[in-house]
């Protein structure tokens, strides 16, 4: 058996939105061997930023190892449920002194169309290397921001040789703001529409990540330009949605 949450890491998620177990995801084997993917993507990246490494497990296999796993699909189940699609991944790394910052946004703002119910849209953090903290960037949180709907309207555009996104969501109070310290191997989990971002690496430590996010299986993926050539995998139970999965026999 694999750790999971207590009915009380579920209740602080509801109310707060985001949540830092405070434990290691992987074993150190398994850990490894991801942190060694995540390199030779960063070697192959030709003239993507570091920071624009999307969707890689589209193209390297081993990566649904991770994913669909039941190390972390039993972190996930209690705040998604049984029936468990996995949306997206995604490799972060802010270089040394020039890693650029995220600005403050609703991860649904981005979806909306996508989808037609962004309850439970759920992301793992994971911290590769040497970690994440406040000096090399760290994500930030506002708490309880996700039970405002996650589609504010008050967004702004941004200076992408500076942000990591064209629009930053405006007015947001940080003194507010969580912060993820999270050592080598430790994770954190937000729902997709809390207010987030991350200040620019100003430090001389490299910060990696890889996210994972996940929706329930209940959640259809609507038929729109956005979702074109978009891939979603069954990762855990039963499809409810009627949506078409990577992994699954195509429809006649």
């Amino acid at each position: 058996m694999t750790e999971t949450l207590t009915d009380a890491d579920v209740a602080f998620f509801r109310e707060n939105g985001y949540l830092l177990p405070g434990r290691r995801l992987l074993s150190e084997d398994r850990l490894s061997g991801l942190e060694l993917i995540f390199n030779e993507h960063l070697r192959d990246k030709g003239d993507k930023l570091s920071d624009e490494l999307d969707t890689p497990h589209y193209r390297d296999a081993r990566l649904l190892d991770y994913l669909l796993s039941d190390e972390v699909l039993d972190w996930i189940e209690p705040l998604v449920g049984p029936d468990i699609a996995l949306w997206s991944s995604h490799f972060i790394s802010k270089d040394p002194f020039t890693g650029r910052a995220t600005p403050w946004h609703e991860d649904s703002a981005f979806w909306e169309g996508r989808f037609d119910n962004y309850d439970n849209i759920v992301t793992i953090w994971l911290a590769l290397e040497d970690g994440s903290f406040k000096e090399n960037g760290c994500m930030r949180v506002i708490p309880g921001s996700h039970l405002n709907g996650g589609f504010s309207d008050d967004y702004r555009p941004t200076d992408m040789t500076e942000q990591t996104f064209h629009a930053e969501l405006a007015g947001v109070d940080e003194t507010k703001a969580v912060y993820f310290e999270l050592k080598r191997g430790e994770f954190s989990m937000h729902d997709g529409r809390i207010v987030h971002g991350a200040r620019a690496n100003t430090s001389a430590t490299r910060r990696t990540g890889y996210t994972m996010r996940y929706f329930p299986s209940s959640v259809k993926m609507q038929d729109v330009p956005q979702n074109e050539g978009w891939k979603i995998w069954l990762a855990r139970g039963a499809d409810l949605a009627g949506n078409d999965y990577a992994n699954a026999p195509a429809r006649a």
